[in-house]
């Protein structure tokens, strides 16, 4: 399967998820319900965010255009990235197509509603980590599995070039 094939398939299906889990949530549930999943673990909690990671720049009046600003050169260097892989990249070219989606979803949510749909809560009892959606979760993964695939390219080169 060709680069773009593959890009547009999981971009597809991430946004996909992305904003069907996000309508629906919006649709069941009200502000700030929550319903447990995993006592003591995991919640569906509905939860809306107007910053970026941990509700970071959350308060200040330039955030929306910042996080638009940010979100579309980010989509312009992943793309660029894209065009320059080799076919065989198949690892650096999925993630990228995950960190893609995921901006592209949490991009949708500020331009529609100026904020950020969450709702994935873990926790450990009373400590919460920060609430969290699909598109998010695709960022994580995407970046991870980057960061795989730069030791695995590493390793690659070296052994091609009989360095140790």
């Amino acid at each position: 399967m060709n680069r773009w094939r593959l890009f547009s398939i999981i971009v597809g299906v991430g946004l996909l998820a992305d904003q069907a889990t996000k309508l629906y949530v919006d649709k069941v549930m009200t502000l700030h319900q929550s319903i447990p999943v995993i006592d003591g673990l995991f919640s569906f909690t509905y939860l809306r965010n107007r910053g970026a990671a941990f509700s970071f720049l959350s308060d200040v009046s330039w955030r929306l255009p910042f996080f638009i600003a940010v979100t579309l050169i980010a989509a312009v260097v992943i793309l660029v990235a894209m065009k320059k892989m080799r076919e065989d990249q198949k690892l650096a070219q999925t993630s990228l197509a995950m960190i893609f989606s995921g901006a592209v979803g949490n991009l949708i949510d500020r331009v529609r509603l100026g904020e950020v749909i969450d709702f994935l809560d873990v926790y450990w009892r009373t400590h919460h980590w920060p609430a969290f959606n699909v598109a998010d979760s695709l960022i994580c993964v995407g970046v991870a599995l980057v960061a795989v695939d730069m030791i695995r390219e590493e390793r690659r080169q070296t052994m091609n070039t009989g360095k140790d």
